[in-house]
């Protein structure tokens, strides 16, 4: 039997919201992947994985499972208890979006009624009805939100939360763009779109607020720079509560007009802040979407 400790990463999440892609991920990250495994069978398979010898290996488990799912937070507190380093990861979608990916794909929801009249609101119902039977492991789970991001988008943010540091809080900072939606998996959200804009700068407009022309723009400006220090305050004076509660991940959006220069700006300084003291990890939806 290994002496090494487990790593086992579970993913779960609204059906039509990548799951698959992540576990996809996490294979090629070199974990033995298992999609659908029944709740009751969580244990005496990773104990099974445990005899022979394994280091890494990924679950998907979903609403398919049904009245087994109560079992999965006990579950994975033993698991826990017995040294297995547990990662859940809750991977999460608008009902809007969802109801287009099945619609395109012209899938049935695993909850949907096959004989209903109306199809489209049998579908919504079924995202609803999943929404509830998943709530309790949603709130126990790093959250990712996909409605506004592509496959290899999905993949990258997996692959760098599974390397980040499972011993302390990882700091996530994400830059988005307000008229693109809020990130469902925000903890926190900033709105920054009171600062001066550099779009309306000829010279600035087709830069990002990672190119120094734009960071020199809005450092010479006094209310982006209180702005970076009340978030920095902020995010200080609850920082040790978030570690007594046990969270592996906190996730902080930084929202402008566009995504590209004020928010961009600000999570490339607050990444930069605070990586001297915990992990970070930082994502710009928007320009990682154009990349």
């Amino acid at each position: 039997m290994s002496t090494t400790a487990l790593e086992m990463v579970l993913i779960t999440g609204m059906s039509g919201s990548g799951k698959s892609v992540a576990l996809h991920a996490l294979e090629d990250a070199g974990y033995y992947c298992v999609d659908n495994l029944p709740p009751a069978l969580l244990t005496s398979f990773v104990a099974l994985e445990q005899q022979h010898g394994a280091s890494k290996v990924a679950i998907a488990m979903d609403a398919r499972s049904g009245t087994s799912l109560p079992l999965i937070p006990q579950q994975l507190l033993q698991l826990r208890a017995q040294g297995v380093v547990v990662q859940s990861l809750f991977l999460d979608a608008n009902t809007e979006t969802l109801v287009r990916r099945f619609s395109e794909t012209r899938r049935l929801h695993p909850l949907s009624r096959r004989d209903a009249s109306d199809q489209r609101r049998a579908l919504v119902d079924a995202i609803e009805l999943e929404r509830e039977l998943l709530s309790d492991m949603r709130e126990q789970a790093h959250v990712l939100d996909t409605s506004m991001i592509r496959s290899s988008q999905l993949q990258g943010y997996v692959k760098s939360l599974i390397s980040a540091p499972t011993t302390q809080l990882t700091l996530v900072f994400e830059s988005f763009a307000f008229k693109r939606g809020v990130p469902m998996d925000a903890d926190y959200v900033f709105d920054v779109r009171m600062l001066p804009n550099p779009h309306y700068e000829s010279g600035l407009r087709d830069l990002t607020g990672r190119d120094e022309a734009v960071a020199n723009f809005l450092g010479a400006h006094p209310e982006v720079n209180d702005m970076l220090h009340h978030i920095e305050q902020f995010i200080n004076r609850w920082l040790e509560a978030l570690v007594r509660d046990h969270r592996s991940y906190v996730t902080v959006a930084i929202g402008c007009t566009g995504g590209q220069h004020r928010s961009v700006y600000l999570v490339e300084r607050l990444a930069q802040v605070f990586g001297q003291q915990w992990a970070t990890l930082k994502r710009h939806r928007e320009l990682d979407a154009a990349g």
